[in-house]
């Protein structure tokens, strides 16, 4: 590329400045992170929530602050786009001995996108494609391998060793016996009597919200079976609560619907890689995310959408479920994603407003999600090909979100929407799931009203089409505009009617506060009947009740944080470690 050499010189400080900033946001993410070792280790609950919320608003702060330093370097010229071409050549041959590529050239790509209101993705000033590509891995500096050749308590205890923590285990040689004899069922099971041959661990600990997780792979031959070992730090120290074996299991801890993790890792791509090969129908972008790297997820969910555009033929259509009064919901068939678009107006009742939506999602992105709120990503300016879109959709869009959707001829331009992962919504599942399933479904979407209670969220609108069920036939709440924090809500026994007038009226005869939430009517907003309505009703019965969400309310006042583990009970170890762990102040 030939340019003017004072644009050339111009273009070098740009691009060393935007280099620096990246190098600045690696060193404080480090710094957070490396602290999560010692908050596990001294049971500093509160403090890994603060460390999380920080880290999470650390990107943002660097590129304000680096879209601030490139006006003052490039002046005038700030938007010339032939400059910025120049600045992209330079960084990237300035990057190619980063270990983490990929991060740095989404970080550039931050802040062009800072600048520039590009539709789509501008090649000559983005990174599309990644250099990485062309860089062979070097998989084996991110694991250390345990040879299988001796007795298998041994060589768990071996493992667990290699983790140091300056709190002792409480009783390692009884939990690697504890492990090696799970493994040892988990594999008679599938049919596996061979001896093993190696296992895999990877070098870092993975740290989220009060668990600790030793993450790796059990080799025999050509099959390998995922192996995560859950630790909890109790009052008599370091314990295993659970060995994880299944690619479901390993894909649930690591599932978009949790916070991400803290782990303090080297080349991550080869993190990555090592992740594929337990999780093998794991999203790539799904586990940049749960590593905390969400804006490369971001970027590997953008890659993986215009790869599979151009090698499909299906159109965006109108998502299946009931039409909300908020978003405009849509999805490709063939993707694995839902597309949403908030409205331009609400219908009655609603009363909310368009940021009051957005403040919802930012709440959503900075809360611990216990495995029970869909992870979003958010983006500006796509465009897509206009027959890529039903003429039902095209109408939609056009009626409901004009302020946001350009529909033109050639192409359709959204301003602003979000992604999530494609669920079945509750409500259409229990339609369709036979008896069982469906009785197992409906069981688990009390528990994740009770799971979103512990983390001290309360869903607003208990209706079953705003939940979904995953592949793991999880359930899942997805719809966040009536989202709040549960110590927000005032929860209240329903007054007793004096007479006929008052009971059946057309208007409540007592006030109702703007926070006010009866308990009592929720079982008539689920409309559940039957069997599952007497097998909620035996189950999750207290939710009707004021004093359940009180003493709720009243552990989050106190400070508890009440942990939600990412495996079922089943799994843990010792039931004498059942109780859930529950924090000091800190």
């Amino acid at each position: 590329m030939s340019i003017h050499p004072g644009l050339r010189r111009l273009a070098q400080r740009g691009a060393t400045a935007i280099l620096a900033a990246f190098k600045d946001y690696e060193r404080q993410f480090r710094n957070i992170t490396r602290r999560a070792k010692s908050r596990f280790e001294h049971r500093e609950w509160h403090g890994m929530q603060r460390d999380a919320v920080e880290r999470l608003a650390l990107y943002g702060v660097v590129i304000t602050r680096i879209v601030d330093e490139v006006h003052d370097i490039l002046g005038p010229t700030v938007h010339d786009r032939t400059l910025w071409a120049a600045m992209k050549a330079y960084y990237s041959r300035r990057i190619h001995t980063c270990q983490d590529i990929e991060l740095a050239e989404t970080f550039f790509n931050s802040v062009t996108r800072r600048l520039f209101d590009t539709v789509g993705v501008d090649p000559k000033i983005e990174f599309l494609s990644s250099d990485l590509d062309m860089k062979p891995p070097s998989g084996s500096l991110v694991y250390r391998t345990f040879a299988g050749d001796k007795s298998l308590p041994e060589v768990i205890e071996e493992i667990l060793e290699t983790y140091s923590f300056s709190v002792a285990f409480e009783d390692r040689e009884y939990d690697a016996r504890l492990v090696a004899q799970a493994i040892e069922r988990e594999r008679r099971a599938v049919g596996l009597l061979e001896r093993i041959d190696e296992i895999d661990m990877i070098r870092w600990v993975f740290f989220r919200n009060k668990g600790a997780y030793l993450v790796g792979r059990i080799r025999t031959g050509d099959h390998v079976m995922p192996l995560v070992l859950a630790l909890h730090n109790g009052d008599r120290g370091v314990f295993v609560d659970a060995a994880l074996m299944t690619f479901e299991e390993a894909s649930v801890v690591f599932s978009f619907t949790r916070s991400y993790f803290h782990v303090e890792v080297d080349r991550t791509r080869d993190v990555i890689a090592f992740l594929k090969s337990i999780m093998p129908r794991k999203p790539t972008a799904e586990l940049y995310t749960a590593l905390g790297f969400n804006k490369h997820g971001k970027t590997e969910l953008y890659r993986d959408l215009m790869r599979h555009i151009e090698r499909s033929t299906d159109k965006f259509e109108v998502a299946r479920g009931d039409k909300g009064m908020v978003m405009i919901v849509f999805t490709l068939p063939s993707f694995d994603v839902v597309f949403k678009v908030i409205r331009d107006t609400f219908a009655y009742p609603k009363t909310t407003t368009r940021r009051e939506v957005m403040d919802k999602y930012l709440l959503v992105f900075k809360h611990d999600r216990a495995g029970r709120l869909a992870d979003v990503q958010e983006f500006e300016h796509l465009a897509f090909a206009r027959d890529r879109f039903s003429d039902e959709l095209l109408a939609e869009l056009a009626e409901g979100a004009a302020g946001t959707v350009t529909v033109g001829e050639r192409i359709v331009h959204f301003r602003h929407l979000y992604t999530e992962r494609r669920m079945i919504p509750l409500n259409l599942y229990l339609r369709e799931a036979d008896q069982s399933p469906a009785l197992d479904a409906i069981l688990d979407y009390g528990q994740a009203v009770k799971d979103l209670a512990a983390t001290n969220i309360f869903p607003g609108d208990m209706l079953l089409k705003n939940f979904g069920v995953t592949r793991h036939r999880r359930v899942i709440f997805y719809d966040y505009d009536e989202l709040c924090l549960l110590t927000d809500c005032t929860f209240r026994e329903m007054p007793q009617a004096r007479d006929y007038d008052e009971e059946f009226g057309s208007e409540p005869w007592f006030y109702v506060g703007p926070h006010d939430i009866f308990p009592e009517e929720f079982l008539t907003f689920m409309g559940l009947a039957g069997e599952q309505r007497e097998a909620f009703l035996q189950a999750h019965g207290d939710l009707f009740t004021p004093t359940y969400w009180r003493r709720m309310q009243e552990r989050h006042r106190a400070g508890e944080v009440i942990d939600i583990i990412p495996y079922h009970q089943g799994r843990r170890l010792s039931r004498r470690r059942s109780a859930p762990i529950t924090s000091r102040p800190g």
